[in-house]
């Protein structure tokens, strides 16, 4: 016997000529994942990943590697012989181990891939139940909504679990390109900067702020949210840039109610050059149709005419009580609402156009020194990595 985590890859499995190629990419992510603990050696069989790994560490690796994307259940996992003999003996071990004292409904489960195996799923199920009420007594059947699932898994070896762990699933890291997040310190850019990476999309982040008008704290907000995304995405690439120039000359030059769109006109503008350094092929906002004025289809449309690349909004559909609950989930909602304003909010006009034409836009940036005022905030560029253990 053996103690494995056991891995289900979910999605992948629909890959087919390029699942290989996204079933690689995952173990490497789950090795990343658990890099700190000691591992011993890991492999697929039929389909499945497994991984040798210390029984005292499983608390911490559950935790380390239900947050891989990629995955759609993990499981503490007993590696046995196929014989009937040792599944019943492992599955003793493995409910023993388990300390359950109080009673408890089961259902036996028997998963059957080596089809050269004596008995079929249905016997074996039903072996393996017979077996789990003979031994203990604390043990009730209910096959429709039981609380304890006893799983038995053939392939080339014999594999016991308790339940499945469900994972946040989605495709590898890496697998769907990269993207640049603007991540303003609010509560919707870091979670639609989650949903990105969900699909496989790695996210680097650039945040803009107007220092000294908005402070240093709004900074450090936005990198802890950084850091908080890097408990699903790893290493995270951190871009700050200074646009206190750019709304300087908005509000000197342009008309108040256009404020807020010209300034994510630059935004753009310089994400693109970003885009070119670093190798993006995308980028990601935070935005909600109609959820704030600068977000109606017409606002967007004009800041779209700014980017030479897609902007995905994942979030563009969502109710905001959706994303405040996704926010809770992935631990970044009580960082957002800390009362730091980004460089957006601050320099926000009282009466924001809602159906801004480009035509109109254009006009007002005619009165701007675009290319110097886009050089004079790269200027500015400050490029940290970010982890979930280094904000610097």
């Amino acid at each position: 016997m053996r103690w494995l985590l056991g891995v289900s890859f979910g999605e992948l499995m629909l890959k087919g000529k390029n699942r290989n190629t996204f079933i690689n990419q995952t173990r490497r992510q789950i090795l990343k994942a658990l890099e700190d603990f000691q591992l011993g050696d890991n492999f697929v069989d039929s389909g499945k990943f497994f991984v040798e790994v210390n029984k005292d560490d499983f608390p911490e690796i559950i935790k380390k590697a239900r947050m891989v994307f990629g995955l759609s259940y993990v499981y503490k996992t007993l590696q046995v012989e196929k014989d009937l003999d040792s599944i019943e003996n492992g599955i003793k071990y493995l409910i023993e181990e388990s300390n359950i004292k109080e009673e408890k409904t089961f259902k036996a489960f028997a998963n059957r891939s080596d089809k050269k195996y004596p008995l079929n799923s249905m016997e074996l199920a039903a072996k393996v139940g017979g077996f789990v009420l003979k031994n203990f007594e604390n043990f009730k059947v209910d096959i429709k909504n039981p609380q304890v699932e006893v799983h038995v898994d053939i392939r080339k070896n014999a594999y016991l679990y308790l339940d499945k762990i469900p994972t946040i699933g989605g495709l590898p890291l890496g697998t769907g390109g990269k993207a640049l997040l603007l991540l303003s310190g609010g509560i919707d850019s870091p979670v639609a900067g989650f949903e990105m990476a969900s699909r496989g999309v790695e996210i680097a982040c650039v945040h803009f702020h107007s220092y000294p008008f908005t402070s240093e704290r709004a900074q450090y907000k936005a990198k802890r949210l950084a850091q908080k995304l890097s408990l699903y995405l790893g290493q995270i690439d951190y871009y700050q840039i200074n646009l206190l120039n750019i709304y300087t000359a908005i509000n000197k030059n342009c008309r108040p109610r256009y404020t807020t769109i010209i300034a994510r006109r630059f935004m753009m503008r310089i994400a693109d050059i970003l885009a070119d350094r670093y190798r993006i092929d995308g980028f990601v906002t935070g935005e909600a149709l109609g959820q704030v004025a600068s977000q109606t289809i017409q606002s967007i449309s004009v800041v779209n005419d700014a980017s030479k690349l897609p902007i995905f909004r994942p979030l563009i559909n969502m109710d905001k009580k959706d994303i405040i609950e996704k926010g809770k989930m992935i631990d970044t909602y009580d960082i957002s609402i800390e009362p730091f304003d980004d460089c957006c909010s601050f320099f926000a006009p009282d009466s924001p156009a809602t159906k801004p034409r480009l035509s109109d836009i254009l006009k007002e940036e005619e009165k701007l020194d675009i290319d110097s005022l886009v050089e004079d905030a790269l200027a500015t560029l400050e490029h940290v990595k970010i982890d979930i253990d280094n904000l610097d």
